[in-house]
């Protein structure tokens, strides 16, 4: 697992930030269901806040497990879907460091202690909880919220099924403390176990008419085809046909040369730094479209998959891409579980291998900055196709062309 810092401000005072707790929805500024670009973006806008975060995420699997956003000095962090990257659960892991406000009322931090009794008078009654003989956890639900609290061992058998009584309160006259939190989804329901929350707690319904993860249909050598709205983008279109079809571009540049033609051309004039073709960028559906600057017509395609590790993530969207070919019968599931006869944005460097055969060597990418912690790509070419794979073998970036 690997642990990045992302921000360090030094000098600021640390004390308990207040969240408003949204029960199934979210917490402060951050809603189950936003797409982790989003939870960057308004991280971002407070930096003052939010000045130590860490992200965790499993670098020679990225789908296998949670992309982790954690705030260790306020005790919480986020959970999102390493498919989708976008938010399904929430947990407060040191209620402590954390104060929520729920309603009117504050629960948490250092000044407010959340027992038991508080929880219950707070959020009102509610089933009996379930109980974790093995952690010794008992753990309170309601709509999209659960509470966990640890029960001493001279009180376990007052935890056990049907012998619970709420709100919780031991012979001595004492209650339990809060030790996490956790925000869902109220869709997964109450009944999940104490355990298996973390693992079955799933991504909110995306809104009708969401672009985001939006189905982008490859035909090689032709055009890219949008599920969502119906929109075909062919090579050779022209700038008015992609405003029409996708809307203003998020930003406008020049392309620079690329090195791989300079090194393969028999051209031996000098070149410049710069080309007249220039690219329109689509962060928020990950694709780059480039234009040549002498026809003004598409010559290239290029689309994001936003995965961990790669010098350009959070800058793009991801881009949930189904390629086909003549060979392709079009059978695809793009939630990691590729078919033999699909590449997606989930599909590992040796599957496509599998696909489309052995392509020889790779060019090796370096992203040309010494600021790049993440170490060189590498590109493979195919007709009307090159892949940019990671070193983890997960593909980076798809340039589409014709030959």
């Amino acid at each position: 697992m690997l642990q990045k810092p992302r921000r360090r401000c030094e000098g600021m005072a640390m004390g308990a930030i207040v969240l408003d707790l949204r029960p199934g929805f979210g917490i402060g500024p951050f809603s189950l269901g936003m797409p982790i670009s989003e939870a960057f973006a308004q991280i971002e806008q407070q930096p003052n806040i939010y000045d130590v975060v860490h992200m965790k995420y499993l670098d020679e699997e990225p789908l296998k497990l949670d992309i982790v956003l954690s705030f260790p000095d306020h005790g919480f962090h986020l959970r999102f879907d390493p498919w989708s990257q976008r938010l399904r659960l929430i947990e407060v892991f040191d209620v402590k460091r954390l104060q929520m406000r729920y309603a009117s009322s504050l629960i948490g931090g250092p000044s407010t202690l959340a027992t038991f009794v508080a929880v219950y008078a707070l959020f009102g009654p509610t089933f009996p909880g379930m109980y974790d003989n093995d952690r010794g956890i008992y753990t309170l639900f309601y709509p999209g919220l659960s509470f966990a609290f640890p029960i001493p061992t001279q009180y376990m058998g007052c935890c056990l099924s049907g012998e619970a009584e709420l709100p919780l309160e031991f012979p001595d006259g004492t209650t339990p403390v809060t030790c996490r939190v956790s925000i869902y989804d109220s869709s997964a329901g109450s009944k999940v176990g104490v355990g298996s929350l973390m693992d079955k707690a799933s991504v909110p319904l995306q809104p009708a008419g969401s672009l985001y993860m939006e189905e982008v249909h490859v035909m090689l050598g032709n055009e890219l085809r949008f599920t969502v709205g119906g929109q075909h983008l062919p090579f050779g279109a022209s700038p008015q046909d992609v405003w029409t079809e996708l809307g203003r571009p998020c930003g406008i540049h020049q392309k620079q040369v690329d090195q791989m033609v300079i090194h393969s051309s028999t051209d031996p004039r000098p070149r410049t730094t710069l080309c007249a073709d220039y690219f329109y960028n689509y962060f928020s559906r990950g694709l780059d479209i480039l234009f040549d600057g002498q026809t003004h017509k598409i010559k290239k395609f290029v689309l994001h998959t936003n995965y961990p590790g790669h010098a350009d993530f959070n800058t793009y969207m991801k881009c949930n891409f189904i390629l086909h070919s003549s060979d392709f019968d079009g059978s695809c599931n793009p939630e990691g579980k590729t078919s033999k006869n699909c590449i997606t944005s989930s599909t590992k460097w040796e599957q496509v291998k599998d696909i489309l055969g052995d392509c020889g060597r790779a060019a090796i990418q370096t992203q040309g900055s010494a600021s790049n912690p993440f170490g060189s790509t590498f590109v493979y070419g195919y007709q009307d196709v090159a892949f940019e794979v990671m070193k983890n073998g997960y593909i980076a970036t798809l340039t589409l062309f014709q030959s």
